[in-house]
């Protein structure tokens, strides 16, 4: 005798991606946009005149690459290398402050006195010529008060 199985109609949905697999597709899709060229000069503002070597890899799939950039010149880079020219290459300089209540510092244990981050020094950084990075764009442009000329005169 035949037997007559009946499928629920949950069997013929669309199975949705696990959270994993929905990770996988979002990290190859952002691997695939840090991958694209972009056109920009490379400046060492730290030792002008001279140059960069370093090594860069962000992926577990990328292969360890190595870069010789020299100060001012044009070179064509892959935009996640740009990326982390623009944000990595600083150092803070820190200064003594009083202490105030609702600010971060540190505490410099030698002479009692607290310490912050005055600002930060820019060692290199590439000037792209045909990128800009909106993931540094604030979320709510209206926040930011944009002064142009007509507001001025």
């Amino acid at each position: 005798m035949s037997e007559i199985v009946q499928e629920s109609p949950k069997s013929f949905a669309k199975k949705q991606p696990t959270k994993k697999e929905k990770l996988v597709i979002d990290l190859k899709k952002e691997r695939d946009i840090d991958r694209q060229k972009v056109k920009g000069i490379f400046r060492y503002y730290e030792q002008p005149g001279t140059f960069l070597k370093f090594n860069f890899k962000k992926y577990k799939e990328d292969q360890i690459e190595e870069f010789l950039l020299w100060d001012n010149q044009m070179y064509e880079l892959p935009l996640g290398v740009a990326k982390h020219l623009n944000t990595n290459g600083w150092y803070p300089e820190y200064s003594y402050m009083s202490k105030e209540d609702g600010v971060k510092t540190g505490f410099n244990n030698m002479t009692g006195t607290a310490m912050r981050v005055s600002h930060k020094v820019r060692r290199f950084g590439f000037q792209s010529l045909e990128f800009t990075d909106i993931e540094g764009l604030p979320n709510n442009p209206q926040s930011h008060e944009v002064v142009g000329v007509e507001q001025i005169l």
